[in-house]
């Protein structure tokens, strides 16, 4: 088990970087446990080959140490692939994961709206030198805070997430949905944590702002954007950014699972230790979040795909395709230690991120966690999708399983 990342407000605000920091530095690192139930059997695979002999128990016992009810794993490399699904949609129930289910993909939508940015960035209608008042006059202190800060979370706005009245919306009122623009006011209401460029903190206001950005110079709705620039170009047939008035992943799903509620886990995640004895005697089941409207994420994290669209998104996000060779450099060249004084901490740069030898990113949001890399040197793919977010002790769950893959390719 890695080390459980340090206490921070609000984990469920969209990504958990400070999990990178555990899938770097536990690079070497193996599971153990009694395998997870894969009741009712794995979903239909690829033939069994190599990478299923290593991988498969590696999967059934990272998901037994978390106490994840269901997983996707989908594996490429240069000399086959390997997709497995593993454990229930429901908890206690018969109802097997399937490759091809939809999941909230939470924080992995930041590339996309990072995507579309640079692609405008390309296009001329926008430079990465610009400072945000150029488009947004109501940011405090937007005349010295550039595109290239907010994209690469160097701008020191404050993130709403954090908030506890946000939290306890998420936990009072799910089905509700939060307009960008609310959301902008939330993280423009307090002082931002340090001048720009001063240090980095992840915060999903600069997110939100960018796709209100995008929206403005588009003159299109954000999810339609994305279809045109990034999901129809790739044949991403299974991806979709949903409205903001909407709750709803298309069949079929897994649902989603928090051990407890946003405000309990606001600042550590992790349960008190009589709760996590409980969990892993399984008296203790986690509460269905499923319904929670994800708008509250929009631009930062509402976006719903599959193991394999995902897939096929991450290998020309990291090796081109979406963005012209110059620009695509300066993306990867942007990723730089979120903790400078710590050269192997997780980087990341333009609305991207590095896990040891993997580019590409994660998502976490109440319900579901996702891990999608791409290994440039190798050329392996690696995605991981989870129905819970959180283990009992706050490892995030699909971070973890790829923690444990990305050594054994």
């Amino acid at each position: 088990m890695p080390p459980r990342p340090p206490a921070r407000p609000h984990r469920s605000a969209v990504a958990g970087l400070a999990v990178a920091l555990a899938l770097v530095a536990s690079a070497c690192g193996g599971g153990s446990g009694d395998p997870a139930s894969t009741a009712g059997g794995p979903s239909p695979t690829a033939p069994a080959s190599d990478l299923a002999t290593r991988l498969r128990p590696v999967v059934t016992a990272a998901m037994a140490d978390l106490s994840v009810p269901g997983a996707v794993v989908l594996v490429r490399t240069p000399t086959g692939e390997y997709r497995e699904a593993f454990g229930t949609r429901r908890v206690r129930a018969d109802d097997p994961v399937q490759v091809g289910d939809y999941f909230r993909v939470g924080s992995n939508t930041k590339t996309m709206t990072g995507t579309v940015v640079l692609q405008l960035v390309q296009e001329g209608r926008i430079a990465l030198s610009d400072p945000v008042s150029k488009f947004r006059p109501d940011v405090p202190g937007g005349a010295g805070i550039t595109i290239e800060q907010m994209l690469d979370m160097r701008s020191g706005l404050f993130n709403y997430t954090e908030l506890e009245s946000v939290n306890r919306t998420l936990d009072e009122d799910p089905t509700k949905a939060w307009r960008p623009e609310e959301l902008v006011a939330l993280g423009l209401s307090r002082p931002p944590y340090f001048p720009p460029g001063q240090g980095f903190h992840y915060s999903n206001t600069n997110t939100v702002l960018l796709g209100l950005i995008v929206e403005q110079l588009t003159g299109k709705q954000l999810g339609t954007v994305f279809q045109q620039r990034i999901f129809t170009p790739l044949g991403l047939r299974n991806t979709l950014l949903p409205a903001i008035t909407s709750n709803d992943i298309p069949d079929t799903h897994p649902q989603g699972y928090l051990f407890g509620t946003n405000v309990s886990t606001m600042t550590d995640p992790a349960l008190p230790p009589d709760q996590q004895a409980a969990a892993r005697n399984r008296t203790l089941q986690p509460n269905d979040v499923t319904d929670l409207n994800p708008s509250w994420a929009w631009a930062a994290g509402a976006a719903i795909s599959t193991a394999e669209d995902l897939a096929t998104y991450v290998k020309p996000l990291v090796t081109g395709g979406l963005l012209d060779a110059t620009v695509q450099k300066q993306r990867l060249d942007s990723l730089a230690p979120t903790d400078p004084a710590d050269p192997n901490s997780a980087s990341y740069g333009l609305a991207l991120a590095r896990f040891g030898p993997m580019i590409g990113h994660d998502g976490a949001l109440p319900g579901y966690q996702s891990f999608m890399g791409y290994d440039p040197a190798a050329g392996n793919t690696l995605i991981v999708l989870t129905n819970l977010q959180n283990a009992p002790d706050g490892t995030q769950a699909a971070n973890d399983i790829a923690r444990r893959v990305i050594p054994l390719l």
